[in-house]
């Protein structure tokens, strides 16, 4: 697939270095001459220096014969006239834009063929804050992601000691939780992966990612760790977009605290939310922190737009009392510095943008991606049709389905007369025709064998 990419920042250089590694023929356009050298020289991608809403700057990158415009500049109206450019001039098939303020969002009929023709709209603040607020609803979790419309949930958690299922085989799960469904998709000891079998036993500091219905995740997590109480007292630092659309989502659940450094923000925020408490100063104020009894706070959240200061609040939170602190961070060299020690849990918002731009690259049904363990493992929702005439996976239990290395089948979603099922994976299980198949790759350069085994052809006996 020959696809442009509009913004060689953060999330441009994420897409373009997880889509060259697919075999598609990706060209990447900006103004930095220095950021697309530095692409370049490390990825066999194309570059194209010039604004990227310029007929000529598209055509010399070769918007004529591209099947993908993805434009992820840091400018919303950049995007939306690429993507107007594309469809007027040159007919591109399908135009995905990154839009960030909530103004536009607000108007989605403005965004079509007769208005401004984007297919698909981005916007990672919304990503991210969603992402997050997974999180607060499963204390203790890693990591959690939605499918099937939030019917089935992946969740990631480390195993601690005193976990009933801790030091003990994975095929006692059943045992422990007769009533319960869920299978574990993969395990990271030390950093490594390990494909999860009856009998892998399950160690102290174990991360173990798991799959289930939404009702029953944290019954499975209570098997793995000590189940921590629900979180009540919630500071945010920073309140930007992300830090407003949390606090809006919060703040009908939680006592919720804003920490904003511009008094002009504070003062839209103060308007805009009804129940949160708006504070003016920053985040790594001692002083604040210890007078808005940071001892108590539950959760703190650091999401401003500067990695120094969301990790410095972070530690400083966390040190002074905080029950756990989560920190927004773009540059993927900190992310693996810093997660596991003061920081609970680093957030990085290229990986839960990619996710949602994988989602419409990947050929076939394919529902939902998302980019764990910061990019080296995918988890993906794909529909399977056909059957067992030009079919690999329709009409198969899941034990004679020939999986690559490193990819287990985690659950799958039926729908019927009597609305949605979710049958957890087990051998036995046979995929039908119009199954939601929820599969998680170890190794996401297995990507292409699995979007080839979920198509159809003529015959295949």
């Amino acid at each position: 697939m020959k696809i442009i990419i509009l913004g060689a920042g953060q999330v441009g250089g994420t897409l373009a270095e997880n889509l060259a590694n697919e075999a598609n023929d990706i060209t990447i356009v900006d103004t930095d001459e220095n950021r697309l050298r530095e692409l370049r020289d490390h990825m066999d991608i194309g570059v194209v220096t010039g604004h990227a809403c310029h007929p000529d700057t598209l055509l010399r990158a070769g918007i004529d014969e591209a099947d993908m415009l993805v434009a992820v500049t840091n400018n919303d109206e950049i995007n939306m006239i690429a993507c107007q450019v594309a469809y007027s001039l040159f007919k591109t098939p399908t135009k995905i834009a990154r839009i960030r303020a909530q103004s536009y969002l607000n108007k989605p009929g403005l965004f079509a063929d007769e208005n401004i023709p984007i297919d698909v709209l981005i916007s990672p603040e919304q990503l991210v804050s969603n992402y997050i607020f997974r999180l607060i609803e499963h204390p203790g979790a890693l990591q959690v992601v939605d499918f099937a419309d939030g019917k089935v949930q992946l969740v990631a958690v480390r195993a601690y000691h005193g976990g009933p299922l801790v030091g003990q085989e994975l095929r006692f799960l059943r045992q422990h939780m007769p009533s319960v469904d869920t299978r574990v998709a993969a395990i990271y000891r030390r950093g490594r992966a390990i494909t999860p079998e009856g009998s892998t036993v399950i160690e102290v500091d174990d991360e173990v990612f798991f799959i289930a219905a939404k009702a029953n995740i944290r019954a499975v997590m209570s098997e793995l760790r000590r189940l921590e109480t629900h979180y009540k007292r919630i500071i945010v630092a920073g309140g930007g977009n992300i830090g407003y659309r949390l606090a809006k989502k919060l703040e009908s659940r939680y006592a919720v605290k804003v920490i904003e450094y511009y008094a002009q923000r504070c003062q839209f925020l103060s308007e805009q939310l009804e129940r949160t408490i708006v504070l003016h100063g920053s985040a790594s104020d001692q002083e604040m922190l210890l007078e808005e009894n940071i001892e108590n706070t539950d959760v703190f959240l650091a999401v401003t737009n500067d990695d120094e200061a969301n990790i410095m609040s972070s530690m400083l939170a966390k040190r002074l009392g905080a029950r756990k602190v989560m920190a927004l961070i773009s540059n993927p060299a900190y992310v693996d510095l810093v997660q596991g020690g003061d920081i609970d849990i680093a957030i990085s918002p290229q990986q839960t943008t990619l996710g949602s731009l994988l989602t419409h690259v990947r050929e076939g049904d394919t529902v939902n991606v998302h980019s764990l363990r910061r990019g080296a493992a995918e988890a993906i929702e794909i529909v399977a049709h056909g059957d067992k005439s030009n079919s690999k996976v329709v009409g198969k239990s899941i034990e004679d389905i020939d999986l690559p290395d490193g990819a287990t089948i985690g659950a799958i979603v039926r729908e019927s007369s009597r609305g949605s099922e979710v049958l957890i994976a087990h051998d036995h299980v046979v995929v039908e025709d119009g199954d939601h198949v929820i599969l998680f790759l170890v190794n996401k350069k297995y990507t292409r064998d699995i979007e080839h085994l979920f198509q159809t052809g003529i015959s295949f006996f």
